[in-house]
């Protein structure tokens, strides 16, 4: 059990990446509070060892501030939640701007800065953000606002890391390549033609596949464990191949 005794909060944890992590880490002894905006999602984590669901908007600063309060020491966050908008530079427009910062930025600030207390307190703790290739590691075409805030959450997670790093504190990034989630078969459906859309995300990975949610769950893990005890400020890929 590499995660034995560990108290772990997870954002986004309904579905997809999160939910995959979330399951990962409580199989491996964490008491895992999951938590999500959609409350139908949380339901089918009834009776799921280790886990408690919990309703999060990771927007509203005073209810992560009120559920981190009310719960043991955070030892490892993974702030999963996101959002991805498309399109170019002229395309994109304020509101998609404002809002991709507040998701996929600012609320992993106001969750950090909600349990860094805790973890200086006992000296440890491992923060991971959820980032992704397409940031300040590659451009891909169309993802201006998606790119721009992610390459934000990798400065981010090593500004953290550099300011604790003496204190016991870890932080680090996941970035995958294009993953086969509810998230990404919504922009799919999107397309005018999902069966040619889903044929141009699987074209752009060397390994000619999408990953699977539970395929990024080890690396969740392996940076929420005591393995990674010598690994802070890094952003790594799982990508497929993309930043080869």
């Amino acid at each position: 059990m590499r995660l034995q005794g560990k108290c772990v909060l997870v954002t986004a944890a309904g579905q997809g990446i999160g939910r995959a992590s979330a399951l990962a880490m409580a199989a491996e002894g964490a008491q895992v509070w999951a938590t999500d905006i959609n409350a139908e999602l949380l339901k089918t984590y009834a009776g799921v060892a280790n886990i408690t669901a919990l309703k999060l908007d990771v927007l509203d600063k005073a209810a992560i501030q009120s559920l981190v309060a009310g719960l043991p020491v955070i030892d490892v966050l993974f702030n999963c939640a996101g959002v991805v908008h498309g399109g170019t530079a002229l395309e994109a427009v304020d509101d998609e701007l404002d809002f991709a910062f507040a998701l996929n930025v600012r609320a992993q600030f106001w969750m950090l800065q909600a349990v860094l207390p805790g973890m200086l307190a006992q000296k440890s703790g491992s923060i991971i953000n959820m980032a992704s290739v397409c940031s300040s590691i590659k451009g891909l075409p169309n993802r201006f606002v998606y790119g721009t805030t992610k390459a934000a959450v990798i400065g981010l997670s090593k500004s953290v890391a550099a300011d604790y790093a003496s204190q016991g504190v870890r932080c680090n990034a996941v970035c995958p390549g294009t993953v086969d989630t509810p998230s990404l078969q919504q922009r799919i459906d999107a397309f005018a033609d999902p069966v040619e859309a889903r044929k141009i995300f699987i074209a752009r990975q060397p390994l000619g596949r999408l990953a699977q949610a539970h395929e990024i769950a080890p690396l969740v893990v392996f940076l929420a464990s005591d393995e990674s005890a010598f690994v802070t400020g890094q952003a790594y890929n799982i990508d497929g191949g993309i930043s080869i």
